[in-house]
């Protein structure tokens, strides 16, 4: 049975704090670490972008550029990833993509605009493919496997363009 004049902490659990202000030969003595005078050597100062009154960089910098309110973000499949999912026994020949079912299966997260089917890979399975946008290279390479690739417009993009027009 341990007394409790014999308790003591695990090796190394317990760190030793620096003790500030007892001399120069402590390494940290006189200003204790925090350099001169002035707002820095303050406690409680800490302003990002802060330069003493001055206007800060961040603005008297022009603002540049444009951001589209309008912008349709659209996730993107590639043909390779859908030859994955037929071999990894996912889709079959014949089936029809849809971005729902891309979602049930786990190939993609969420559901952002719409997909769009890029052609990086190859594919050799014949699938209907259902999506928001695709590239030329990617619908000549469904159509070379023997599929075919229906562009269906957007919900939010025909929204947009009728409030427009």
């Amino acid at each position: 049975m341990t007394k409790l004049n014999e308790i003591s902490d695990n090796p190394g659990a317990h760190y030793k704090f620096k003790r500030v202000g007892r001399g120069i030969g402590s390494g940290k003595g006189k200003t204790s670490g925090r350099g001169g005078k002035g707002q820095t050597a303050r406690s409680g100062v800490a302003i990002n972008g802060f330069e003493g009154g001055q206007t800060p960089l961040h603005r008297r910098l022009p603002k540049r550029g444009f951001n589209n309110i309008h912008r349709l973000n659209y996730q993107v499949i590639n043909v390779g990833r859908l030859q994955k999912a037929v071999e990894a026994g996912k889709l079959a020949k014949g089936d029809t993509v849809t971005p729902e079912s891309l979602i049930k299966l786990g190939i993609l997260a969420k559901l952002e605009d719409g997909v769009r089917l890029l052609a990086k890979g190859t594919l050799s399975t014949a699938l209907t493919i259902e999506c928001a946008g695709a590239s030329e290279a990617a619908v000549k390479a469904v159509e070379a496997a023997g599929g075919k690739v229906i562009v269906k417009a957007v919900a939010k993009a025909a929204a947009t363009e009728a409030t427009a027009g």
